[in-house]
């Protein structure tokens, strides 16, 4: 059932819907990471405060509780950046709530998951009818749906794992979607503890490496990740 209810959404994606819509509203969400996302050393990583998170976790449920309110009609009439920004903030609400539901009593949001089954594989998320896990909204309704094609996504989604991208201390917004998405592609590139020259060679995060063919799909003219490291 789950199974044809996202195929569903993601196609659904592709009709132009009303590019002059209002979209949603974010600052419930920006709030909450202004507040408890800490920036170091120069924007390269944060530092998320869960107890803060923890003692506003009602302000995080009413933002929840709007994004479950979206229909999928309404989501479509917006402008593919709006929808981009809303399912990136999305996933990385959502994964501070299931950080939440073990805080203060855990180490890595892999001890939510099971031995059958990764946190990431989890359906918890209400979400346009359906309730979906976090990689049903990273890899089928972001990167699977074919609407966006947009590898920078990879810099903006945030797992809370060791190796992810930083987590943003502001909301991403479909107005000013390309810009953010580019500063944190430069700012994770940037970031030697992920990306380096060692003896004369470039070590690189194995992001490039999990989800090598997204760079590599002509965004931009880059047909190889040589070339959209060059870009």
């Amino acid at each position: 059932m789950i199974r044809s209810a996202l195929f569903f959404i993601a196609f659904l994606g592709f009709y132009p819907g009303f590019a002059g819509a209002a979209s949603f509203d974010h600052s419930h969400w920006d709030e909450l990471l202004a507040a408890h996302v800490m920036v170091l050393n120069e924007g390269r990583a944060t530092m998320v405060n869960y107890q803060g998170m923890a003692d506003q976790r009602s302000l995080l449920a009413t933002y929840l509780a709007e994004l479950a309110e979206v229909s999928q009609s309404r989501f479509d009439s917006w402008a593919k950046d709006d929808q981009l920004a809303f399912l990136i903030n999305t996933y990385n609400a959502w994964t501070v709530e299931l950080i939440l539901t073990g805080y203060p009593g855990i180490q890595s949001i892999k001890e939510l998951g099971s031995l059958f089954r990764s946190p990431w594989k989890k359906q918890f998320i209400p979400l346009f009818g359906v309730t979906l896990s976090l990689d049903e909204i990273e890899h089928g309704l972001i990167r699977g749906s074919g609407r966006y094609a947009e590898p920078r996504i990879h810099f903006a989604v945030n797992c809370a794992s060791i190796g992810c991208p930083a987590l943003s201390n502001r909301a991403y917004r479909g107005d000013i979607l390309e810009e953010q998405l580019q500063q944190a592609t430069v700012l994770f590139l940037s970031d030697s503890q992920r990306n380096r020259y060692r003896d004369g060679k470039l070590q690189i995060s194995s992001i490039f490496k999990w989800y090598r063919e997204d760079f590599e799909q002509g965004w931009r003219g880059a047909e190889n990740l040589r070339q959209f490291l060059a870009l």
